[in-house]
């Protein structure tokens, strides 16, 4: 592969890994605020889900400044964001202002969800793009895992009272690091053609490995040809129909697993079930490991098996492994096999959706309307994980098995839906799936 488009690739990515840091390392504060703020489980569910609202809003807000002036300048400003997010929430005086600056950096992170992966999509050839853009979710779940080990590492020192706020603090050193490394990226072809700069568009792509840059750049034009201005084209339209359901489903039935209620608030799940702080610390680096490996082998497959394979292995693991830990709280034993059944969920939901739901995104739209199309998943995506957030420890205090009870059977249609309606991106260039799209 080629070194420029590796490097440049890479440093698009490092925007999932501070997205997953600053998502998970709220599980290891949650007793903290609890307790420092006086929370409610309703006050709970407000906190964690605040960054999970921003993203909802940085989602819908990314793609008008990604189209006007790069995807390049664009990470530069979410990583500023960053910076001032863990700075802010380290700082934080009191409820108000820690739940504000959570929603600042949820901003940062709809944002990154939006434009590292299009980014990536858009100067990686098709029989790399899979695994390119896997990247970033690779670094999604790099930065769980760091989240993670970082509380449980920060937990042993014995920091006491300000322990949380270390904990939220740190990760301003990579936010910095991600700022700096962007100055040696390129702008994105695609957006440099649409800005009608097809001579720098075509060094870039002969500097990426592009063995054709000149048929490359052409093929470009012609896919962008009825475009007069691109920010004009609407994405709510009959011919856009079908991407845009592909978007909806896929966002709603990503959150509907569970994904993210379980990361955020596993050490409160582990002490549900018996489990001590330090304990419950070191369970969900287990976890953390577990997503990070998944993801590794699925990026390792994405191009050969293709997206939609992927997607049914994992709806079928992960519908099966919901029910068993639904079944631990019910019947109140084999509490010894939560932590396999966490692991096993996490297994299969790295393994598939968290693989692909992002590349798939990157993939199903035209050039026309991808930002906006990608921002719509992105969307989808965020507000169904900030409902089910803030919900989750309200339902789960009225009844521990219903919430997982719920997404074993969601999991369950979702794998029927990908069957029958999904159809497979995998090797296929973004122009030649524009038209299988529209014929579609």
């Amino acid at each position: 592969m080629n070194r420029y488009l590796l490097r440049s690739a890479i440093v698009a990515a490092l925007g999932g890994l501070l997205f997953g840091f600053d998502t998970a390392v709220i599980a290891g504060t949650t007793r903290a605020l609890t307790e420092i703020f006086t929370l409610t489980p309703g006050m709970l569910g407000i906190t964690v889900s605040a960054a999970l609202w921003g993203t909802v809003l940085g989602s819908i807000l990314a793609a008008a400044p990604s189209d006007r002036y790069g995807r390049k300048a664009a990470l530069q400003f979410l990583a500023v964001l960053y910076v001032l997010t863990a700075i802010g929430c380290a700082l934080a005086w009191d409820w108000y202002s820690f739940v504000f600056f959570r929603f600042l950096g949820g901003l940062a992170i709809g944002g990154s969800s939006v434009i590292g992966p299009m980014y990536i999509a858009e100067i990686a050839p098709a029989s790399q793009r899979g695994k390119l853009v896997g990247m970033f979710q690779f670094n999604i779940v790099a930065g769980i895992l760091v989240a993670y080990f970082s509380n449980y590492m920060i937990g042993l020192i014995g920091l006491g009272g300000p322990e949380w706020r270390w904990k939220l603090g740190v990760a301003a050193l990579p936010a910095v690091l991600f700022y700096f490394t962007l100055q040696g990226i390129p702008q994105s072809p695609r957006w440099l053609v649409r800005r009608g700069q097809n001579t720098e568009a075509r060094e870039v792509l002969a500097r990426i490995g592009e063995p054709d840059p000149d048929g490359e750049v052409r093929d470009i034009v012609e896919s962008l040809k009825s475009e007069s201005h691109t920010a004009n084209e609407p994405l709510f339209q009959a011919k856009y129909r079908f991407p845009i359901i592909l978007a909806i489903l896929i966002g709603v039935f990503n959150q509907f697993s569970g994904i993210n209620a379980i990361l955020y608030y596993a050490n409160d799940i582990f002490e549900k079930a018996g489990f001590s702080k330090s304990s419950g610390d070191l369970q969900t680096v287990a976890i953390g490991f577990s997503n990070l490996l998944f993801t590794m082998v699925a990026m390792s497959v994405i191009d050969r098996l293709g997206r939609k394979k992927l997607l049914l292995i994992g709806a079928a693991g992960t519908a099966a492994c919901l029910a068993g830990v639904a079944a631990v709280f019910i019947s109140g034993a084999g509490e010894n096999l939560l932590v396999w059944l966490l692991v096993g969920f996490i297994g299969f939901f790295a393994f598939s959706q968290g693989a692909v739901i992002w590349v798939y995104l990157s993939e199903v739209f035209p050039n026309l309307v991808r930002a906006k199309g990608q921002s719509l998943g992105s969307f989808t995506h965020w507000i169904m994980n900030a409902i089910i957030s803030a919900v989750f420890p309200k339902v789960a205090a009225m009844s521990r098995p219903a919430p997982f009870v719920v997404f074993a059977a969601i999991t369950v249609v979702q794998f029927f839906v990908v069957w029958l309606v999904f159809p497979e991106t995998a090797g296929v260039t973004l122009e030649n799936m524009q038209k299988k799209i529209e014929r579609k």
